[in-house]
């Protein structure tokens, strides 16, 4: 299971119950025993769950995964109750804040001792037994299984400590090594020389006549990606006219497809609904104009025909190109390059990547795991270089492998770390997925949380750093450090998964620098290995039935009645990604039953293209923290939004012409959110917004 925070959670709720009951009247004795116990056991669960992270016991042991599971469970639900309790705190706090601008202050002096005098004298409190039975279940579920797995944590707590330093520790060098491109020299050449060369022949007569077609064919994690990064940026490509970079999605779509390119071209994203009013407009963008295009990450599809027929809608406007255009695709499958030469109607030309040499493949392994190292070939190192000798043997010629394994021994410039690593690769040699495991198993808690939160997404996702450490720091990933905001601390979380290779920085032209993704081979692996806590449903009734009852992270890509029938079940789920593609679906009845279920909700995105009002039984949400919604035809925000006391964050992406006004779209009192981080809405909606 994922790496929560076992340790702070429960010393906040720890904290926050003793400060509450405190205040009660006859201070329970058996609640204020069963505190302390919760104290008292509080490091050896921290230490149970740190072992079970980092030596993936729970793997092995099913009783010990249960009670896990269970632990979290019982954490969460008092996190809940607490949470509750610091709402009700918030909501008394603007109730006074109200009152005290229309009734004099003695008066409201006198009125506050006399409820508090008379909720002592009834001993009344609502919340109370909410806050016992919290308190009683985690209780029990501690000290049953605590004692019976302590024997997992021997060893572990030094590596725990030594990892809690693991994020201001990271050095400062950048998202990677300079020479991303080591072993690949002679493929970028061949690459180079192609793009020089001028086609064989003007085959003026043929609909593709100008165009040149160069496939480069690689099975995942083989660097058909980075070379093209560098064919891309260098300075020779500069004679061509117009440059594209697109990312083909594995669910393939021509509109999208033909928009992604337009808004290499143009800047920004058309606005165009129909494929013939795209496909005219790229038409016109690209007439008589030497191109290069490159064609990132193609699939294969089952349907042979259907897979022609598509990306000849995408490829007819390109053929009004001017004479010398090109186009380099990467793909894992020859087929692919067969089926493009087919459409072209051209002869397939491919350029193969084989797995690196052993020598080239431990020059990349070196160039990560020494970096920010000032000599690495001092005899100080003399045993590391060894180790990492023995473990390129295992990598199978792996360029991923190697930059991310290198960056799991950069962590710790130990002797004892790079032979465990070497230890772990030997278990299962034969296994890139579990090469490549290695480095997000070893992350810490707090980085692990936030790693598995991204593998929920589809594998071809784009994610934006600032939006997801927003979501980050809704879900309380992030921990706070003095001196410092939480999106600084965010950010710097971010920096050292892109340190560690776990993203790569992506989108050319239009989006250089903004956006990052995560490498397919990892995405695979890492979505199983979190399938537990993270989840991604798509069209599909199979795969909404094989959901974990333990889920917390869910994203329904397509939000069909039934799929959404199922997850109501998921009384624990703290963050839900939904997307709705059909018009003529009743949202609203929808997400009403979603409002009333799922309550535990920290954040909640809906993709909504047709939805006009968000029911008002999302006041039901009362731990919201982040809320995204990005649709056309939103006419307002619902009116109880002003009372989610615990919104962070409130952002409204509308990007059709059609935009709400100000005046209606945003609640009146809007501004009882002291929590409120951030409120981003569509131009005609802003408004002023003063503290209560």
């Amino acid at each position: 299971m994922e790496g929560f925070f076992a340790g702070p959670i429960m010393e906040k709720i720890i904290n926050a119950c003793s400060a509450y009951l405190e205040d009660q009247v006859g201070w329970q004795t058996g609640m204020k025993k069963k505190l302390e116990r919760l104290r008292e056991n509080h490091p050896k669960i921290q230490a149970v769950v740190f072992a079970a992270n980092q030596a993936q016991i729970s793997d092995q042991n099913p009783a010990f995964n249960k009670w896990l599971w269970q632990l979290r469970d019982a954490i969460d639900d008092a996190d809940d109750v607490v949470d509750e309790l610091e709402y009700m705190k918030l909501q008394k706090q603007l109730t006074k804040i109200i009152k005290l601008r229309r009734v004099r202050n003695i008066m409201k002096s006198m009125k506050k001792r006399l409820v508090k005098i008379g909720k002592r004298a009834l001993k009344i409190d609502p919340s109370l037994k909410r806050l016992e039975e919290a308190v009683q279940k985690l209780h029990k579920v501690s000290t049953t299984g605590v004692d019976t797995f302590l024997h997992l944590v021997k060893g572990a707590e030094q590596e725990h400590q030594e990892q809690q330093l693991e994020l201001y520790r990271a050095r400062e060098t950048g998202s990677a090594p300079k020479n991303d491109l080591i072993g690949r020299g002679m493929e970028k050449e061949f690459v180079m020389m192609w793009l020089r060369h001028p086609s064989n022949e003007h085959r003026g007569t043929t609909l593709y006549g100008n165009i040149s077609l160069l496939s480069i064919v690689g099975h995942g994690g083989m660097g058909k990606t980075t070379l093209l990064q560098h064919v891309y940026e260098d300075e020779m490509t500069k004679e061509f006219d117009l440059k594209m970079w697109v990312r083909v999605s594995n669910n393939f779509d021509a509109k999208k497809f033909i928009a992604d390119m337009l808004e290499c071209l143009k800047k920004e994203r058309p606005h165009l609904e129909t494929l013939e009013a795209l496909q005219d407009s790229l038409r016109t963008e690209i007439m008589s104009k030497k191109f290069l295009l490159i064609l990132d990450d193609i699939w294969e599809e089952e349907e042979e025909n259907r897979h022609i027929m598509k990306w000849e809608n995408v490829l007819a406007p390109l053929a009004f190109g001017g004479f010398g255009s090109k186009i380099l695709l990467t793909t894992r499958s020859d087929f692919v390059a067969l089926m493009f030469a087919k459409v072209m109607k051209i002869k397939k030309e491919t350029l193969i990547l084989q797995g690196l040499e052993e020598d080239e493949c431990l020059q990349l392994l070196n160039s990560h795991a020494f970096a920010g190292v000032e000599n690495p070939s001092d005899d100080d190192y003399k045993k590391l270089r060894a180790i990492a000798g023995e473990i390129v043997k295992m990598l199978l010629g792996s360029p991923l492998a190697a930059k991310v394994i290198g960056g799991v021994l950069n962590y710790n410039l130990n002797e004892g770390h790079w032979m465990t690593v070497l230890e772990s690769i030997l278990l299962d040699q034969n296994s890139i997925h579990s090469i490549l495991r290695l480095s997000y198993i070893v992350l810490p808690n707090h980085l692990q949380n936030c790693f598995a939160f991204c593998c929920m997404f589809s594998e071809d996702h784009e994610f934006d750093k600032d939006d997801l450490v927003r979501m980050w720091i809704a879900l309380g990933f992030i921990q706070p450090s003095q001196g410092m905001t939480m999106e600084d601390i965010g950010g710097r979380y971010f920096d050292v998964l892109v340190k560690k290779d776990l993203f790569d920085k992506v989108g050319y032209g239009y989006k250089v620098g903004y956006h990052y993704k995560m490498h397919v081979l990892i995405q695979e692996s890492a979505s199983k290995f979190f399938a537990q806590e993270c989840v991604e449903v798509v069209d599909d009734e199979k795969s909404s039935l094989e959901i974990s009852e333990t889920i917390r992270h869910l994203s329904v890509l397509n939000a069909k009645p039934y799929i959404l029938s199922k997850i109501e079940k998921f009384k624990h789920l703290h963050s839900l990604f939904l997307f709705y593609k059909v018009s003529n679906q009743d949202i609203c009845s929808e997400l009403i039953e979603i409002f009333k279920a799922l309550r535990s909700l920290r954040l909640l995105y809906l993709y909504a293209p047709d939805l006009k009002k968000i029911p008002e039984e999302i006041g039901n949400l009362i731990h919201l923290r982040y809320l995204k919604i990005v649709g056309y035809n939103l006419t307002m925000l619902p009116r109880c939004l002003s009372n989610l006391y615990h919104l962070q964050y409130i952002i409204y992406d509308s990007p059709g012409e059609s935009q709400p006004n100000g005046d209606d779209f945003i609640p009146s009192d809007i501004n009882k959110l002291t929590n409120l981080r951030r409120i981003t809405l569509p131009e005609k909606a802003r408004m002023e917004v003063s503290p209560p």
